[in-house]
């Protein structure tokens, strides 16, 4: 005796019902490559009319599994929710940890970006998915080298793919809700992490392990990816579009900037061996609100003296080590304070300045302004 079943064929990431006859249950799931026959006109016009979102997958925990590291095509397929908000083109940039991130990969990065929102089709928005460790180093890198308008979300993963609890596909389906949004472009590049959403500028990881391992300390999140919408602060201003704050054109290689550490005891032999390998700038991690020891003061005049620019940050992760000076010393008027800035942001902010000028007034000008 037959009875009747019900089969199911996917068109896109859609799956319609079809009642057969059979003698068991059937199964007729396919994905896109392998559909025997192609999708109505009116499936594939009205697949058209949907905003196309851009995946520029890098690799990191997000893509991690027990095995080989999935693509960002199999990130996205694993997003059933996400079928019907959008049409997908997605790019494997890379496939690494994030620590494997090199310079010349954000240069090519921001490039393909620019190149993606300049060309005829452009995406409503970019979701680069990225390992955490380096991710906000990234997105404050991609923030400062924007010209356009619309959004880009760096997000990615503190669980594995495989593991229970994995947090990935959320961050991703809540990051193509985000690109989505029509006020997100004024946001300019933003980690999205556990369901909130944080400016690149002060975007930092606080925790080796926890879900809400990402804060801005001092600022707080700009918004929120709730279950019914996604929600921006008010407060947020407005970006300003047309011409990037750095532009890339023409550069192919970023200047050698270093960080060194300040700590109890430290000479400043660090420092001396940065110049040396030819660094064209010298970011301090200082104790306290641009503090050093003896030696490393003086390590700092020599770098000074042989045309090294010098900033000074803190090693605290709170408070500002002002612009205008980091110490009150002989060489306050020759060495910047990043302000607000964490270590490794002050190092890509000198990065990028270094390109234009290395006069300090006009450096000086430029770590006020970002």
């Amino acid at each position: 005796m037959t009875r009747m079943v019900r089969a199911t064929r996917v068109w896109g990431n859609r799956c319609v019902w079809m009642p057969v006859l059979s003698a068991a249950v059937v199964v007729l799931c396919f994905t896109t490559g392998l559909l025997a026959q192609e999708p109505p006109d009116s499936a594939r016009d009205s697949e058209l009319d949907l905003p196309r979102v851009h995946v520029l997958a890098t690799g990191g925990t997000i893509s991690n599994t027990e095995g080989d590291r999935l693509t960002g095509e199999e990130l996205v397929r694993g997003l059933p929710e996400a079928g019907p908000l959008a049409r997908y083109t997605v790019e494997q940039f890379s496939n690494v940890a994030s620590g494997a991130i090199t310079l010349d990969q954000w240069i090519r990065m921001a490039s393909r970006i620019h190149e993606l929102f300049a060309g005829d089709d452009p995406p409503v928005g970019i979701i680069v998915t990225h390992g955490t460790d380096t991710m906000e180093e990234t997105a404050y890198f991609l923030d400062l080298t924007l010209a356009w308008c619309r959004p880009v979300v760096v997000t990615g993963a503190m669980r594995r793919a495989s593991m229970a609890g994995a947090d990935g596909p959320a961050n991703l389906l809540n990051s193509i809700r985000l690109a989505l949004h029509g006020e997100a472009g004024r946001l300019g590049a933003v980690v999205l992490m556990n369901d909130e959403i944080f400016p690149a500028r002060e975007v930092v990881k606080v925790h080796t392990s926890r879900m809400n391992a990402f804060e801005a300390p001092g600022v707080g999140p700009v918004g929120v990816a709730d279950p019914d919408s996604v929600v921006l602060s008010r407060h947020v201003g407005v970006r300003e579009c047309g011409a990037a704050a750095f532009d890339l054109q023409g550069i192919d290689e970023l200047p050698r900037v270093e960080i060194i550490h300040a700590h109890l005891g430290a000479d400043g032999a660090l420092i001396r061996a940065a110049v040396e390998a030819g660094a064209r700038g010298i970011v301090l991690a200082s104790v306290g609100r641009g503090g050093s020891t003896p030696d490393q003061f003086a390590a700092l005049r020599e770098a000074r003296e042989a045309g090294v620019v010098v900033v000074r940050s803190s090693r605290t992760g709170a408070g500002r080590v002002p612009v205008g000076s980091g110490a009150r010393d002989e060489l306050a008027g020759a060495i910047l304070g990043a302000g607000d800035l964490t270590p490794p942001k002050a190092r890509i902010l000198l990065m990028l300045a270094l390109t234009l000028t290395s006069d300090p007034d006009e450096l000086r000008d430029l770590f006020l302004r970002h």
